[in-house]
């Protein structure tokens, strides 16, 4: 198993997740209290990271400022890698270049849901991804 992180070979899958029609699922928790939320804005940042535009400010978004430790599942059936769990640390984006680079990635769909651009990105640092059972990647 590599002893680093390295995101991309992932990059199509996740970054077509909502149009495929494979849900991506990100899941958090504060004081015990665990939530889980689609994010049809996930994709594959760069090498270590991915990201996704948080706009419901519903539970995930209080419990990612509390508890930055985070899983994202992907599921995709009719796909060969169908199964792959992230894990990592989410941290919302301040930096306006920043937020709007990540913005102009995000689908239009998910911009559509947002017409006035009142989200808040998220980066989460990925230390560990496994395919269905297996650790194929952790940070060393």
């Amino acid at each position: 198993m590599p002893s680093a992180i390295d995101l991309s070979e992932f990059a199509s899958r996740v970054d077509a997740a909502r149009d495929d029609g494979c849900p991506m699922v990100l899941a958090t928790a504060a004081d015990g209290q665990p939530d889980v939320s689609l994010r049809g804005s996930m994709m594959v940042w760069d090498k270590d990271h991915l990201a996704f535009w948080e706009r419901s400010f519903l539970e995930s978004y209080d419990f990612l400022l509390r508890n930055p430790k985070v899983a994202v599942f992907y599921h995709c059936p009719p796909k060969k890698e169908r199964q792959l769990r992230f894990y990592g640390e989410a941290r919302a984006v301040s930096d306006p270049e920043l937020r709007d680079r990540i913005w102009d990635r995000v689908v239009e769909s998910e911009k559509h849901a947002d017409p006035d651009h009142k989200g808040v990105p998220f980066l989460i640092r990925i230390d560990r991804v496994r395919l269905a059972r297996d650790v194929v990647q952790q940070r060393g």
